[in-house]
């Protein structure tokens, strides 16, 4: 691999903005391609789900730059325009429009799509949530008061469903699995969470997935495969979301749940590098366990480790060796967690309550702590993600908290 001159970053949302914003942070001089499928400069997601959608704030205020700092990162901008191919043997990416643009250096940074149900052709007021004009169609069609059902209680799911009862609205919440998040952190978390749904007035409807949606062109109503109905007048479905590799498919590139990279976020493909929701890599700090991680900070974190790793070029970039770190308002309440609880084999609520909605519970593996969720206690998370970075055992994790 020769001089890097003309760097391409597919992907204009939160990890492409950051990693252009790096590139010239660290005296990148040459030309940098930004290419995003949207015809939106960069915006943050995480208000769609709450701040946008409540109607509290208005579209421009979700824009990840201000005051022309975008203009000063003297970018090619190419956005309204999808990447639908790789050649890794000419180095070009192609275009929705037929143009092929060279790079010496390339950025993947396209993100995940929502998953949807059914292959049949969408009713109206049926939604994904995951751009600004789904917020935004959503948000229109809220007025008037509808009947509202949300399919998935996970995070996006649930912070919809907390923001439609937030503006009065009726809203029930199907979830396929017996309790939210139960493989994942424990069926107590999970309880935790749904009693604050129910206390809050939604109908939750656990361990039942949906088998149609009914109505003629409108959708009036949703039917489960327990042979119930819920009527409803809007749809948002929140079933989580696949990384966005299809337009990757022929290049070469080692795919699977997402873009396979080493430690250092490089592909398969010389001066190839991912960032964010795509990019899968094996994180040291939590013995190389492969992770995809579908978050704000990671998204962030994840693009300034990519650009190093493309920058050092042949001489090799350090490991990506994050602490996950995630976080969702519902309500009043903030729910937060650090590390990696994924195959916990012991679990410890070590202050606070389930019963009180204000706790933090420690998850361990194979002797040493390997997560931290808490409800409504965000300082002391905040330490439990300092110290993961240590690696405490697990011994000395409950004791630490005894303190």
């Amino acid at each position: 691999m020769g001089k890097l001159e003309r760097i391409v970053i597919v992907g204009a949302s939160l990890s492409g903005l950051r990693a252009a914003e790096a590139l010239r942070q660290k005296g990148f001089a040459g030309k940098i391609v930004l290419v995003g499928a949207e015809d939106r400069e960069p915006y943050d997601r995480p208000p769609l789900s709450k701040e946008v959608l409540r109607g509290e704030w208005e579209p421009e205020r979700t824009a990840l730059t201000r005051d022309g700092s975008l203009q000063e990162l003297d970018l090619e901008l190419r956005l309204g325009i999808r990447a639908t191919a790789l050649d890794a043997s000419s180095r070009q990416i192609e275009l929705s429009g037929g143009e092929r643009i060279d790079f010496d250096g390339l950025v993947i940074a396209t993100g995940a799509t929502p998953r949807t149900l059914g292959t049949k052709p969408p009713k109206r007021g049926v939604y994904t949530l995951r751009t600004l004009d789904d917020c935004l169609a959503i948000r229109r069609d809220l007025e008037g008061s509808p009947r509202v059902a949300v399919v998935g209680a996970g995070f996006i799911g649930a912070e919809v469903a907390a923001t439609c009862r937030s503006r009065g609205l009726d809203v029930t919440l199907v979830e396929p699995m017996p309790v939210p998040f139960g493989p994942s952190l424990g069926e107590d978390v999970g309880r935790a969470l749904c009693d604050e749904h129910r206390d809050r007035g939604v109908d939750l409807r656990l361990g039942v997935g949906v088998s149609d949606f009914e109505g003629g062109e409108h959708v009036t109503g949703v039917q489960l495969e327990d042979g119930n109905r819920i009527d409803a007048d809007v749809v948002i479905v929140g079933i989580g979301v696949q990384p966005e590799t299809g337009w990757l498919e022929s290049s070469g590139l080692e795919l699977g749940n997402g873009v396979v990279c080493d430690a250092t976020c490089a592909t398969s493909l010389p001066g190839v590098v991912a960032a964010g929701d795509i990019a899968r890599w094996p994180n040291p700090l939590f013995d190389g366990a492969s992770m995809r991680i579908e978050h704000w900070s990671n998204a962030a974190e994840q693009a300034r480790h990519a650009i190093d790793t493309l920058l050092a070029g042949e001489a090799g970039g350090a490991p990506f060796a994050p602490v996950p770190f995630v976080w969702s308002d519902q309500y009043d309440l903030k729910i937060q967690s650090a590390g990696y609880a994924a195959g916990f084999d012991v679990s410890k609520i070590v202050h606070g309550s389930l019963k009180e909605r204000k706790f933090v519970k420690l998850y361990g593996r194979k002797g040493r702590l390997a997560a931290a969720v808490a409800f409504g206690e965000p300082r002391r998370l905040i330490g439990y993600r300092r110290s993961l970075r240590r690696s405490p055992s697990w011994e000395e994790a409950l004791e630490d908290a005894k303190s």
